[in-house]
């Protein structure tokens, strides 16, 4: 048989068209990547993000915009979902009011968006929650009774409850043998119920409760001995435990009681989602990327963000076909990093993300909770905050 030759041209024609073909194949046979969208609602002109406000550094108050840490979050999450053949875009929608966020929910589920992330005050939040079947992922509101008679089928709550900060300090005092608390607590219908958070924090670590007495910042010369430190704190006790929401009476009181005692709460050791100079399990890498982007510290409510598109990414990536139920279910049963050295997940019961809480002076960390000792017959991290048994919240998940 005679051997045939082809020319070098036609033998660099002939593979030049085979690759062209497979390359338009493979174009042909790539799926286009889902793309979900999701949407942030946010309080127009938010009173905590006034500057004044800012410039004062409150521990435990937000420092800028939620959207910051969420789109850190994204962008880090990018990989992961193209890996998936997914993307995740989020929209950020300010609203005045509660009628106002149920409004925007609504525009948001018909414009086809998978769930929303809410950093809004607890009624508002509710209202948005009530307007719409997505899941929707809390990133502000830390009161208890949204955990609890409050609660919402598909509500999950990223920042942390004030029972799970009452919790913590508490066993950080049991830790530390400081057993009788004197309980400072603001005259606002807030520090109130925090107050009363506190006060059960106290009783289920056996804590004893010394007072508790009011304080008041007022123009009102016959209120001045309110605000006085060293008639407050006069008496015996351990450590002097303040519930202060605005903040401005805490700051002052470490170093000015009448005994020389440490001060626990809203002032002097307090427990945090995070803090910017945890330096364990990949925390300052975090950190160093959210400063980078944001030009500022990263706070425990930008971690909460942050941690609210970690999570809405990695149920994206688990559902990479959606639907929202999907989405909400893969949410459900999410085992999230969030750079504190353990696997968080949200509680069945009342849609809470375990976690764990940093004790901080507002300078360095100085501990973690659960502490050392505190047992849990399935979950340590369920002894911050409402375990099972004690659940209010009625609805199923």
């Amino acid at each position: 048989m005679p051997v045939q030759f082809i020319s070098s041209r036609r033998f660099s024609r002939a593979w030049r068209d085979r690759a062209i073909g497979v390359a338009l194949l493979g174009v042909a046979t790539l799926a286009p990547a889902a793309a979900f969208k999701a949407t942030l609602l946010v309080p127009a002109g938010d009173e905590r993000l006034d500057r004044t406000r800012v410039e004062r550094a409150y521990l435990g108050h937000p420092t800028g915009p939620a959207s910051d840490g969420v789109q850190v979050a994204l962008k880090e999450a990018r990989l992961e979902l193209e890996s998936a053949g997914a993307s995740l875009a989020v929209e950020t929608v300010e609203v005045g009011s509660a009628a106002e966020a149920r409004a925007a929910a609504q525009k948001a589920e018909k414009g086809g968006a998978v769930a929303l992330l809410a950093d809004l005050p607890a009624d508002w939040l509710l209202a948005g929650a009530d307007a719409v079947k997505l899941p929707v992922l809390n990133l502000g509101a830390a009161e208890d009774r949204l955990r609890q008679q409050d609660c919402r089928a598909r509500l999950l709550h990223v920042i942390p409850s004030e029972r799970m900060r009452a919790d913590a300090l508490a066993q950080a005092l049991v830790s530390r043998k400081w057993t009788n608390v004197l309980l400072l607590a603001g005259p606002s219908t807030q520090d109130a119920q925090r107050a009363a958070t506190a006060q059960a924090a106290i009783r289920r670590y056996g804590l004893k409760l010394v007072g508790p007495k009011p304080f008041k910042l007022s123009g009102d010369p016959r209120e001045r001995d309110l605000a006085n430190p060293l008639l407050l704190t006069q008496g015996s006790h351990d450590v002097v435990w303040v519930v202060d929401s605005d903040g401005e009476f805490a700051r002052m009181l470490p170093y000015r009681t009448a005994t020389p005692r440490p001060v626990v709460g809203d002032a002097g050791l307090t427990a945090l989602a995070w803090h910017a100079q945890y330096d364990r399990f990949g925390a300052p890498q975090v950190s160093r990327r959210f400063t980078k982007t944001a030009q500022r510290p990263m706070s425990a409510a930008d971690w909460s963000a942050w941690m609210g598109g970690k999570a809405l990414a990695a149920a994206v990536v688990a559902a990479p076909k959606g639907p929202a139920a999907a989405v909400h279910k893969a949410l459900l049963e999410a085992e999230l990093d969030g750079s504190k050295g353990v696997a968080m997940s949200f509680r069945p019961w009342d849609g809470q993300m375990r976690q764990t809480m940093l004790l901080t002076d507002g300078q360095g960390v100085i501990g973690t909770a659960p502490v050392d000792g505190v047992l849990h017959p399935k979950n340590s991290l369920d002894t911050l905050g409402v375990d099972a048994p004690e659940k209010l919240c009625k609805v199923a998940r």
